[in-house]
């Protein structure tokens, strides 16, 4: 035990609460105690490199290149991503991929290179490995966009996991994106990120990392082309980046790096090239189409740690209506539960809970439950018996249950690596349902065990089943989030089967957007944290993940009318819109911040509502092409090094650039716009891109961009799908997609296809739908706008 260790166990004995922080001391102590009997300090190790090529086996899509000390099998799919697996390994078992491995390509043939590498050329890249094991990925023109150098391993000389590292090079002109939730992306700058998903035990801000959702994904965009790269091991692990240099007219440029270290696991890694647009598509087609989110969850939600009665909901709701703002969901956090325990409720302070729900979706309001994976270890708690009787509790290298500390008081963990335990845990959610809840965000699924020193997880060397390979928790870490929403989802489709699951998940890994989606956490509240609220949902859609959003307000603190206001219109345009606060911070609900704020407000809850039909349409676009719905402002054109380098402003979908604001007492902002006329969605102001401009920013609301020539689904004043049409520049035409839906449901709508276009020598705009037997009239009613005073209703 160290220095600091002492001092904080220390301060957590002397605090307040007693009992519970005694726990989080015996708790750390039994943690440390079992991670040193199970795993000892890492003894002697002997590093090893590839060495030379010394046979070759080509095989469909690819083959085997044996090296002296190893040997590293490579794959080109049918899908164009590429595989890579050093010492053998494979692309299955996998968590991101779970059964979803494409086939190979028939065409792609391993051939010899020059200088005794080998090559396999297909149709949209080219990878070359050398006669040492280092790896190129070039573009069908033979430029390269990443070099792998030959890994280095080192393994314990008496067994055990090997570390390993994989260094690679980029173009100097590059620029990285992903890894997850990062609170300072969502450009990756020079620095160190940790693959370990963590629970800061905090409100968090830019600087802190790592957070809750973290992945071996990362996006690189370079003038050449975009790629994806996933290593796709669950250990924990660092990425360190260096950006590279130009050699302004030198000629001598400087490659960026990015050198991974990992503790353990199979180096296997995936490679997508392209355009962003056909690497996200390539990516779901890898990891699974992001799940369909119920048309309520894309509207407002509300919810509060201190909702602690169904008076004080009923009152929350009365406010809303009363003051005729929107709202379509309200979440209950902890406080609802009978002393915290998951999968119970409070009978004293929400008797009725079933008829409060019922009450509420007459009104088109849902109610949604949190899920903590924590379960209080006492006997006649319904969970934990029903638990052990099915072995489902995560146990020590001994045999004996682990266990922890957390809301509940001491607690175990299901093994969300296990089938049975999954089947079991997904079977428990008909509780929530009885009781009247629509949709479900899990919590403290990193997963949290409160501890005064060291991690806030589980020990190390707590054994899990994983999928019946078994191992432990430097395995299972990263993935058990995974695993419990799977559990969760699986289970609902099965429970409920005519509604599409509703679920969001704090803690995650790749492939997650399968379950659902995921928040911020507890991001500060100031305007670090709401930057960091951008940040995140951008970074997050860059990794296969398009649905989330952050807590608007922050989650600690009382924001300024002001910051509260410019969160609220941000979270507006985020596909997740929650407010939300923990129980010591200030109110989160627009009436409190005053008669301005309040008008302000009701604009950016009604404008979310109106474009309820653009985010369906984008939620279905997702769900069927893996593109996020908010986009950098480089989506369409990122060889445009100005677009890259700008993170305070996004495209939402195709048609809209939204530029909130991110700094205080600002009216006015700069925007950079991409290639193309843009219209003000409110003044109807003009403007010309590829350029920067200074727009108005008043408090009222943020800048939002309508593309010339886009056609937005948006909600009519009779409350009926209408199209809302930007006319484009004459002589040009414009269009878009609309995907109609009734709302829930497992129904595949027809996509809808929109053209606009001048005729009569640019005197007439007119708006066709495009099908397969030829055009024909909308059946929408249709506005044009961006036309000055002939801005008419057709």
């Amino acid at each position: 035990m160290d220095g600091r260790d002492l001092v904080r166990s220390v301060r957590v004995v002397g605090s307040v609460g007693a009992a519970q922080r005694l726990r989080t001391v015996k708790a750390a102590w039994r943690r440390r105690r079992a991670d040193a009997e199970a795993l000892p300090p890492r003894g002697p190790e002997r590093a090893r490199v590839p060495g030379p090529v010394r046979e070759v086996e080509p095989g469909t899509g690819g083959g085997v290149i044996r090296f002296n000390r190893s040997e590293l099998r490579i794959l080109v799919a049918v899908n164009g991503a590429v595989f890579w697996g050093w010492d053998g390994a494979a692309p299955e078992p996998s968590y991101a991929l779970l059964g979803r491995c494409p086939e190979a390509d028939p065409r792609a043939v391993l051939e010899p290179d020059k200088d005794g590498g080998w090559r396999v050329v297909a149709e949209r890249v080219t990878v070359v490995v050398s006669r040492h094991g280092a790896i190129e990925v070039r573009t069908p023109g033979g430029v390269t966009l990443r070099r792998d150098l030959p890994p280095r391993w080192w393994e314990p000389v008496g067994g055990g996991a090997a570390r390993w590292m994989q260094r690679s090079e980029v173009p100097a002109d590059a620029r990285f994106f992903g890894l997850g939730g990062r609170a300072s992306g969502p450009r990756l700058r020079a620095g160190t990120y940790r693959l370990w998903n963590t629970d800061p035990g905090r409100a968090f801000g830019p600087g802190d990392d790592p957070l809750y959702v973290t992945m071996p994904v990362q996006l690189v965009v370079s003038d050449a082309a975009t790629h994806l790269v996933f290593h796709d091991t669950t250990w924990d692990g660092t990425v360190t980046l260096r950006e590279g240099e130009e050699g302004a007219g030198s000629g001598h440029d400087r490659a960026g790096t990015s050198e991974l270290r990992v503790e353990g696991g199979p180096l296997r890694c995936w490679v997508m090239v392209g355009t962003p647009a056909r690497v996200l598509l390539a990516w779901a087609s890898l990891t699974g189409a992001p799940a369909l989110p119920p048309t309520w969850a894309l509207g407002h939600h509300h919810a509060r740690w201190g909702f602690g009665s169904e008076q004080e909901v009923r009152r929350i709701v009365s406010g809303y209506q009363e003051r005729g703002l929107p709202l379509d969901a309200v979440h209950l956090d902890i406080d609802h539960l009978d002393e915290h325990q998951v999968f119970t409720v409070d009978q004293e302070r929400f008797p009725k809970l079933p008829l409060l729900a019922e009450e509420l979706r007459g009104d088109g309001i849902r109610l949604v439950s949190i899920v903590d994976p924590a379960v209080k270890a006492a006997e006649g708690n319904a969970v934990y018996d029903g638990g052990t009787a099915v072995d489902a509790f995560v146990r020590d290298a001994s045999g004996q249950l682990v266990r922890g500390v957390a809301w509940p008081g001491e607690v175990v963990f299901p093994d969300f690596t296990h089938p049975r335990v999954r089947e079991w845990w997904g079977g428990l959610y008909e509780e929530r349902l009885t009781q009247g809840f629509s949709g479900f965000w899990h919590d403290m699924n990193e997963p949290t065990s409160f501890a005064a020193f060291g991690e806030s997880t589980l020990p190390r060397s707590a054994r899990h089943a994983l999928e019946g390979r078994g191992g432990d928790h430097r395995e299972a870490h990263n993935v058990y989030a995974l695993g419990m929403a799977r559990a969760a989802y699986d289970s609902l489709r099965e429970l409920a089967p005519k509604e599409r699951p509703f679920v969001f998940s704090r803690s995650g890994w790749a492939g997650m957007q399968r379950y659902g989606g995921t928040w911020s956490g507890d991001v500060a509240t100031g305007w670090p944290g709401l930057r960091a609220s951008l940040s995140l949902v951008l970074g997050l859609g860059l990794c296969g993940v398009p649905y989330s959003g952050p807590d608007v307000g922050g989650f600690d603190g009382s924001p300024s009318p002001e910051l509260y206001l410019r969160w609220l219109q941000l979270g507006a345009y985020l596909p997740l819109f929650r407010t939300h606060a923990s129980l010591r911070a200030g109110r989160r609900e627009p009436w409190e911040f005053g008669a301005d704020v309040l008008e302000h407000a009701r604009v950016a809850l009604v404008e979310r509502r109106r474009l309820l039909p653009y985010f369906v349409t984008l939620a279905h676009l997702a769900r069927r092409t893996g593109a996020p719905y908010v986009r950098p402002l480089w989506w369409n054109a990122p060889e445009d090094r100005a677009l890259r380098d700008c993170e305070d402003a996004f495209l939402l979908g195709d048609g809209l650039l939204v530029a909130p604001v991110l700094d205080p007492g600002a009216d006015r902002r700069a925007v950079q716009l991409p290639r193309g006329r843009w219209y003000d969605t409110v003044t109807e102001q003009v403007y010309e891109g590829p350029a920067q401009v200074l727009v108005d920013a008043p408090l009222s609301r943020i800048p939002v961009l309508a593309r010339a020539g886009a056609v937005i689904p948006v909600r009519g004043d009779d409350g009926g799908l209408e199209l809302e049409v930007w006319a484009p520049a004459r002589g040009r035409s414009g269009g878009g997609l609309v995907v109609p839906d009734g709302g829930d449901g497992w129904d595949e709508p027809e996509l809808e296809r929109y053209v606009t276009r001048w005729k009569s020598r640019g005197k007439r705009l007119v708006v066709e739908r495009a099908g397969e037997g030829g055009s024909s009239e909308p059946p929408y009613p249709v506005r044009v706008r961006g036309l000055g005073e002939r801005s008419a209703q057709m």
